[in-house]
């Protein structure tokens, strides 16, 4: 009994250039060129590109609330009950509340720095006629840094 026969990238050629859309050619082949992120100059990339920012500010918003909320639930069951509050726990929580909201700043950062790479791929063309794509970015920006300064303000 013989082996069995896998494709390969060569047959995916072969069916791409008998069978595909030359659009999709030419993406398939830009992609693999290191050229830019598409050549369909269609602001739909860009819009997906933006969606992605905007799910990562989210999750950044959230780790920088749960943080706040860990670092906060401290405080609360100090209050709650003085007598077994000890300074282990407490210093506990609030490290732990410091490291969530410095993660969602670093996230926010960073889902910045990867928009702003994808940006830098897309062609003119793909972005529609009068459109600001840095707004969100901008956002995501303002959100690293307020959450960067909840972490100095809860510090001191």
């Amino acid at each position: 009994m013989g082996s069995a026969y896998r494709p390969g990238k060569a047959d995916l050629m072969i069916w791409l250039n008998k069978f595909a859309d030359p659009v999709f050619q030419r993406y398939y082949d830009d992609r693999n060129k290191g050229g830019n992120m598409s050549s369909l100059k269609d602001p739909r990339v860009l819009f997906a590109a933006e969606r992605t920012l905007l799910a990562w500010n989210r999750t950044s918003l959230a780790l920088i609330a749960f943080g706040f909320v860990i670092e906060r639930a401290g405080l609360f069951l100090q209050a709650m009950a003085p007598e077994k509050a000890t300074g282990p726990s407490h210093d506990l929580t609030f490290w732990l509340g410091q490291a969530f909201i410095i993660l969602g700043a670093i996230a926010a950062l960073y889902a910045s720095r990867q928009f702003l790479v994808v940006l830098k791929t897309l062609q003119p063309a793909e972005f529609p006629d009068g459109y600001k794509a840095r707004w969100g970015l901008a956002i995501n920006i303002l959100v690293a840094l307020l959450g960067l300064a909840l972490a100095v303000v809860l510090h001191l």
